[in-house]
């Protein structure tokens, strides 16, 4: 939902909310596997952050500044006393001088590296009015953005295991294809020199090319502070959408004065893989509807099965069935903390024939649909059949959450 009084900003429903959040978790099993640790950092810093990162000079225009909004005097024991100016502060565009930050804040060896933090939190970016458009093109969204510090010698080996996350996620989602491009420095509005550029290009060809896979170049589409992978995936339509992006960078740490401590106890400077997967949320949640065509896979759907009584002397029972099936059988005064919980709703409608609910709960892209009446009430039971049409036949509450189990485990 979007709404006048706040343009280019999401409002997510319930249901948009749950595949979000299935998007979410999917990734953060996924850091373990990967070696991140995930952090929160703040929305909004002071101009001086902006100043040092380069984004002030470079990417001030597509930023939201803010004041404090105080007034400037305090009573205080009953005079007035002048409050300091804290003057004008930024909401952040991107996570990495936050996370700069966080590297900053202790002293790393070589040792510590790679050293790789990962953040959900939401961003701004003042996209223009006229550009605004659904959830691909928005001023609020999310990022499952991260960032690596590492030396110099582990660019291409985390270039790689970037790659290969991606593949791992987009095999996930079952696109059809998606195509690698390097995105090179642009003509202005760039920090560093033209040989360091040429370094970090360098080493991102370098990766391109031990994928094996067919990758083109984008001239001058680079990020200001340094050259970029991009990832474009086709949908099951056969449109591309970019996505992904793996961004190389020689630059912020030495904004910052970021080092680490080599095994010859010499400083050094980390470099910084800027990386996200689905890049943003939003827009790939519009990719997946489209790509889906609604009709989402069991372990991203908001809408995995619904409870169907016969007739409504059978509504009790289905409302524990469903109950049940979401949330295991749980008693009172246990927590549902480590267990799984499944989006099953029980059909409120009014009553009509059995064969129309059933439909409209398969036109409703329920992937299961539970038929209860006297045999499965006496017997403790459902009758399953698929959104497809397919007859299952009878199950137990608990097998029919251990099929649910293994359909998430194989992302089905």
């Amino acid at each position: 939902m979007i709404h006048p009084v706040s343009p280019g900003s999401i409002f997510m429903l319930p249901h948009g909310t749950r595949i979000v959040q299935k998007l979410q978790d999917f990734l953060r099993a996924e850091y373990g596997r990967y070696g991140y640790e995930e952090v929160m950092t703040p929305l909004i810093y002071k101009k001086d952050l902006w100043e040092t990162s380069g984004h002030w000079q470079n990417y001030k225009d597509d930023m939201f500044m803010v004041n404090s909004g105080r007034e400037h005097t305090s009573c205080q024991h009953g005079e007035e006393k002048e409050e300091e100016d804290e003057g004008i502060f930024g909401l952040k565009p991107m996570n990495c001088p936050g996370h700069c930050l966080i590297f900053d804040s202790t002293p790393k060896s070589y040792r510590d590296l790679p050293i790789r933090l990962a953040d959900f939190s939401p961003l701004h970016r003042n996209e223009a009015s006229g550009a605004l458009s659904g959830l691909t093109r928005v001023r609020r969204f999310h990022q499952d953005d991260a960032h690596i510090f590492c030396s110099e010698n582990q660019i291409a080996s985390e270039i790689k295991s970037c790659l290969s996350f991606v593949d791992r996620v987009y095999k996930a989602f079952q696109f059809p294809h998606y195509e690698l491009t390097l995105s090179t420095r642009p003509e202005s509005h760039y920090i560093g020199t033209a040989e360091e550029w040429n370094h970090a290009e360098a080493s991102l060809t370098e990766a391109l090319n031990a994928t094996a896979r067919p990758w083109s170049i984008k001239e001058g589409d680079g990020a200001f502070y340094g050259p970029k992978i991009d990832i474009m995936v086709k949908d099951s339509s056969g449109k591309s959408h970019q996505t992904a992006t793996i961004q190389l960078d020689f630059q912020l740490p030495r904004r910052f004065g970021l080092k680490y401590v080599d095994e010859n106890d010499h400083a050094q400077t980390p470099v910084i893989v800027h990386r996200a997967i689905l890049g943003s949320i939003e827009r790939m949640l519009a990719i997946l509807i489209e790509h889906t065509g609604g009709k989402w896979p069991f372990w991203l759907s908001p809408r995995q099965g619904v409870v169907i009584p016969v007739s409504t002397q059978f509504s009790d029972y289905a409302k524990q069935v469903a109950e049940k099936l979401s949330f295991g059988d749980i008693k009172e005064d246990e927590s549902m903390n480590g267990r799984d919980r499944y989006f099953v709703d029980m059909d409120h409608s009014p009553r009509d024939r059995l064969n129309k609910m059933i439909r409209q709960a398969q036109l409703d892209q329920y992937n299961y649909i539970f038929v209860v009446g006297q045999k499965e009430m006496d017997a403790g039971t459902v009758n399953v059949r698929t959104r497809k049409g397919d007859v299952l036949g009878t199950m137990s509450v608990d097998q029919v959450r251990s099929m649910f189990a293994e359909a998430t485990a194989k992302l089905e």
